[in-house]
């Protein structure tokens, strides 16, 4: 069996008595540490990063999550140097964070990575930064997996309000801002529909840090804002006559472990990303690349819903509700309905060298047959038609077709975004196009480690019946 310990982080959230008991009990480490009440979090981090551990993966858990899912089946198959776990997330929906699972040899790199002096991505995510380094020495990158793990629910508002005032800070790039005023503007919503308070202290600890903190701030005054925070909502909030909530008990999570399902969270119709590359483009590396970003998209996704959804011309998808976009031939011939469904979406258009394509296409659809008998498989064989037939015009792979089709889709979309370059990227990743031109599509920072590719088995969490 491996050896899992467990590193449990707490600064006295309301949620860390359950949350301990809960990680422990769907964990089941050989040992727990607890790093307490330890401020910033860079020192929390620097603590974790010298104990002397003896086992073979660490799982770094927050005491803002809820793990309401036995995590063991998978800790015990795991090989993965690092996995990043998507969360539900109160106020953002599914994200990966609070639950990191990482391999020995990966936080003995952590423990020897040296921190340049100045590095603004070290201020603003010490963990984060710390193990990306480390990563990138052993060429690896993230693998993400989903588990039921509810993210800032029942927190107090003095963390609530720390919590999404640094958000801010970490969100002044163009995407992640235009973003973050999306979930603005939900929330605003949801405190009417649901008479919940959490909502309109997140959205006042956003909006004091755009106010205070500018865009030309140096570190250092980054820095001290962050370490005075909890003092300043503790002000804040005194000035909004909002009294802290009592103490959180275990009946309670349970209450809303049954009363939530993750699958029908709802989430805003805006900007979402859609993967509108062929088959064989290069999409599950995109998929890949995207989930590095943040960006939480699910590559051809196979379950009964949304293969009855495509049958019916229902391009809502209900998978939309949980992620922020899909990639691959389901949503490929769509784009033009999506965008009127999405409004401000971005499109990626991966394409590649034609003939190389052909001979790919051959190779992929002579493995993957399209009539299976057994039961279990006939719903995805099912979903395989109706696409080949709804995208290709073909069940069996024919030369001429497939190059007619693959011609008239590029064109097609091409034209349809001609007056929106904002809109649609093209990528050829085959040619070896990445990070530089898809960060750039978001105005994100360029990353520094590998981009994915689907020959290193880059390992994305699909959504499957």
């Amino acid at each position: 069996m491996k050896k899992i310990d467990l590193v449990f982080r707490t600064v006295g959230e309301r949620t860390s008595d359950a949350a301990l008991e809960l990680a422990v009990k769907n964990i089941q480490p050989q040992e727990v540490h607890i790093i307490e009440n330890v401020k910033p979090f860079s020192l929390a981090v620097q603590q974790m990063l010298a104990i002397n551990y003896n086992c073979d993966f660490v799982v770094f858990a927050d005491a803002d999550c809820l793990i309401c899912e036995d995590m063991t089946p998978f800790l015990q198959h795991n090989s993965f140097p690092y996995v990043d776990c998507y969360v539900l997330d109160k106020f953002r929906g599914y994200i990966h964070c609070g639950v990191h699972i990482t391999r020995m040899d990966v936080v003995q790199l952590m423990q020897k990575v040296e921190i340049s002096e100045g590095d603004r991505k070290y201020v603003l995510r010490p963990e984060s930064r710390t193990r990306e380094l480390a990563l990138r020495k052993l060429n690896q990158s993230k693998v993400f997996q989903h588990f039921k793990i509810f993210h800032d629910f029942f927190q107090y508002y003095r963390d609530i309000f720390v919590k999404y005032a640094i958000r801010e800070l970490r969100s002044r790039k163009d995407y992640w801002q235009e973003k973050l005023n999306v979930n603005q503007d939900d929330w605003i919503k949801q405190s009417k529909d649901w008479d919940d308070q959490d909502f309109l202290v997140a959205n006042y600890g956003v909006n004091y840090s755009r106010e205070l903190i500018q865009e030309k701030a140096t570190l250092e005054e980054i820095e001290k804002f962050i370490a005075y925070l909890p003092q300043i909502a503790m002000s804040e909030l005194e000035k909004l006559n909002i009294a802290e909530k009592e103490a959180l008990t275990l009946e309670q999570v349970w209450e809303l472990s049954a009363k939530i399902n993750p699958q029908k969270w709802q989430r805003s119709k805006r900007m979402k990303v859609f993967g509108i590359g062929l088959s064989r483009t290069g999409t599950k590396s995109l998929t890949g690349a995207l989930n590095i970003l943040g960006i939480n998209v699910v590559h051809y996704p196979q379950d009964e819903t949304t293969l009855q959804e495509l049958i019916e011309g229902n391009f809502e998808f209900s998978l939309l509700n949980n992620f922020d976009g899909i990639t691959d031939i389901t949503v490929a011939s769509y784009y033009a309905q999506l965008d009127k469904i999405y409004p401000d979406s971005k499109f990626i258009l991966t394409v590649r060298e034609k003939e190389s394509w052909l001979k790919s296409m051959e190779a992929h659809w002579s493995k993957k047959a399209v009539f299976d008998e057994r039961p279990e498989k006939q719903k995805r064989m099912e979903l395989r038609r109706f696409l080949r037939s709804a995208v290709y015009g073909t069940y069996q792979f024919n030369t001429e077709r497939l190059s007619y089709v693959y011609d008239f889709h590029c064109q097609n979309v091409l034209e349809y975004f001609r007056d929106r370059p904002e809109s649609l990227l093209v990528l050829n990743i085959c040619q070896g196009e990445g990070w530089e031109k898809l960060c750039s599509f978001f105005d994100l920072p360029v990353r520094e480690e590998p981009f994915p590719h689907n020959n290193n088995k880059t390992h994305i969490s699909h959504h499957k019946m």
